[in-house]
Order: C-alpha cells, then sequence, then structure tokens
C-alpha cells in the first residue's frame, strides 16, 4: 500500500535527503526553500509511504498560478530534482511518482531527475508524457583529490590551473553570500556575450536572464544554504576574471559559472574548477555535479577535461494541454525570425 502527503513534512525531507547517496543541495530543504523565495514559488512537494518506505518528491508550483498549475520538480532554472529516497530512488520507486501524478488534475507536470538515476525513471515513464533528451555531466570523486587530479583531470585541465597561478590570478571563495552581486554582475556580462554569439536581440536576452536569474535568487540561495552556498570569484589585478557558484552538501553541484572573455588567456576558470574540487573532495563529496551541457561540443569538451563524464537522461513532462508543441513551435518561429545561431 501507498500513501502520499503533500506538502511533504520537513522532517521527512530532512532524513529521507541524508539517507539518499544522490541528493544534490537543490532538492534539501533550504534548497526548496530559496527556490520559493527567490522565484516566486511555492513548495507542493509530495511525500510518499510505500509499506514503510519513505520517499519524498521535491516539487514547486508558480505562486498566484490558480487553476492553470504547472508544478515542477524542479523547474530547469533552478536545478536538479527528481526524487528523495533511501539508498537512491529505484525503478519501482519512480514508477509510484508516475502513478501517483497521473491521477492529480493539473495542467502540467514536469520531473527534472538527477542524470545518475536516468535508468530508474526510463522503464516507469507513461507512454503518454512528452521526453526531452538531455545531456549532464557529473565528476566521480572517488579516490580523493590526488586521484581525481592525477588520473581525472586531463593535461590541459592541470595546465591551465598552473598557469592561473604563475600568472598571479587571485581566487577568494565566500559563504556569507557578500559575493553574490558582484557573480550576478558577470553572468550578465557573460549573457550579452552570449546574444552577440547567438544573433539575439541583446533586450530577449536580457529579459531572458532577468525571469531565469534573478539577483534575489542567488541571495536567497546564499541565505538559505549559508556555507553550503560557496560564491568564487577570480581576479586578475583587481578585474574579475571568473566566477562559480557551488552548491556543497553530500555531493557538489557546480550551480552557475562565466568568465570574462577579456580575460580568458588567464585560465582563471580552471583555477577555480580546480579549487572548488579539491574542496568538494575535502568535504566527503561522492560526485561533483557540472550541470546540464545542453548540446553544445565546446562546453562539453571543457568539462570532460576536468574528468567529467556525459550521463545522457530525459526530462519527463506530464500535460493535459499541448503545451510543449504550442511552445516549441513558438521558440522555432521566434528563431527563425532573429537568426538565431544555436
Amino acid at each position: 500500500m501507498s500513501s502520499a502527503i503533500s506538502p511533504a513534512p520537513l522532517d521527512a525531507c530532512r532524513d529521507v535527503g541524508r539517507a539518499d547517496p544522490y541528493a544534490p543541495e537543490t532538492q534539501s530543504p533550504g534548497g526548496t526553500d530559496a527556490t520559493c523565495e527567490g522565484g516566486g514559488y511555492q513548495d507542493v512537494g509530495r511525500c510518499y509511504d510505500v509499506c514503510g518506505r519513505v520517499m519524498v518528491l521535491r516539487m514547486v508550483r508558480p505562486e498566484g498560478a490558480g487553476v492553470v498549475a504547472c508544478d515542477a520538480a524542479n523547474p530547469l532554472q533552478c536545478g536538479s530534482g527528481g526524487l528523495l529516497a533511501p539508498g537512491g530512488a529505484t525503478a519501482a520507486d519512480t514508477a509510484t511518482v508516475f502513478r501517483d501524478l497521473a491521477e492529480r488534475h493539473v495542467v502540467l507536470q514536469t520531473i527534472w531527475p538527477n542524470p545518475l538515476l536516468a535508468p530508474h525513471w526510463a522503464p516507469s515513464v507513461p507512454a503518454s508524457a512528452t521526453v526531452v533528451p538531455r545531456l549532464g555531466h557529473m565528476l566521480d570523486l572517488e579516490g580523493g583529490f590526488d586521484h581525481v587530479w592525477r588520473k581525472r583531470f586531463k593535461g590541459s585541465a592541470r595546465t591551465g590551473a598552473r598557469k592561473a597561478e604563475r600568472s598571479g590570478v587571485e581566487v577568494e571563495c565566500d559563504t556569507t553570500g557578500r559575493l553574490v552581486p558582484e557573480m550576478h554582475e558577470m553572468l550578465e556580462h557573460a549573457v550579452a556575450r552570449w546574444a552577440r554569439q547567438q544573433h539575439e536581440p541583446l533586450w530577449l536576452a536580457r529579459r531572458r536572464q532577468k525571469s531565469r536569474d534573478p539577483l534575489q535568487r542567488f541571495e536567497a540561495i546564499a541565505r538559505h544554504l549559508g556555507d553550503r552556498c560557496r560564491v568564487w570569484i577570480a581576479r586578475v589585478e583587481g578585474r574579475p576574471a571568473a566566477c562559480m557558484l557551488v552548491l556543497l552538501g553530500a555531493n557538489a553541484y557546480d550551480f552557475r559559472a562565466a568568465m570574462s572573455e577579456d580575460l580568458k588567456h588567464y585560465r582563471a576558470q580552471d583555477l577555480i574548477e580546480r579549487l572548488s574540487v579539491e574542496e568538494a573532495c575535502k568535504a566527503g563529496c561522492r560526485y561533483y555535479y557540472m550541470g546540464d551541457s545542453g548540446w553544445s561540443q565546446s562546453l562539453s569538451r571543457y568539462k570532460e577535461q576536468f574528468g567529467a563524464r556525459p550521463y545522457h537522461y530525459a526530462e519527463y513532462r506530464l500535460e493535459r494541454l499541448p503545451i510543449s508543441r504550442v511552445e516549441r513551435a513558438i521558440k522555432s518561429v521566434v528563431k527563425r525570425a532573429i537568426q538565431f545561431r544555436d
């Protein structure tokens, strides 16, 4: 027998999160609180009890959605979601979730699971679900930093980190939220650069950025996660050259990153990555998630030089209206109109 409770009780979220070896901080109680506060969501997570096995689906809904509810575990801009379960979710666990969600009268429900657990989601996905292929990169930290540095980092990554040190790149890591505005400013500059490369109007890129990554989201993350939120800034003669936001818990999550195009030859990003991976190893993290990679070959190559492996997985969308089809059609029209280069 199984039963579901929503929103999921806080104690269950904490206990199950500690018992799941694959859980990222985006699925912790603090991570969900930050998502809700910083992005205008409400917690509609679900707690399952299947013959004494307790599981938690961290799920949120936009505030004021009314009858047109769109629930997500998690929204794509808020980090990896999926199901928390003791020892990690199994295929039987995910089948329970899909059965439960199929019975809910919600317009759209999305699940963005942990890439490591993709094999346990695919067998039970309903035939009516929209399956969106995705690619993520994960670095296995087993063996400790010395092993990761010597055996998993490629020569180009080690060379880049050493060059940054020789060039006098200075790195600061903050856990108080003090560096969040500086990091956010770097992200905004990066968006402008990407807009030029993709032939996207700057106003449109900035509008998406404001919706996807408002400053208050990162401020909320820093506030709710405390020292589990690490903001790294690398500088060259006082000028910011690279930045990274890492969520550090049982596993590490390289949540956001950006660099200065003018200073990229200093390889500051390589040095930050090295220091962050070393810190994650010292903290006892099992995996270092480098995030979704889209289908960019250059981004994949960058992550793989640090030893990260590609994981093919999928986002699942349960829809009562053809939202995905309409969304794809609109995006296609807009991209053709602006001659967008992906």
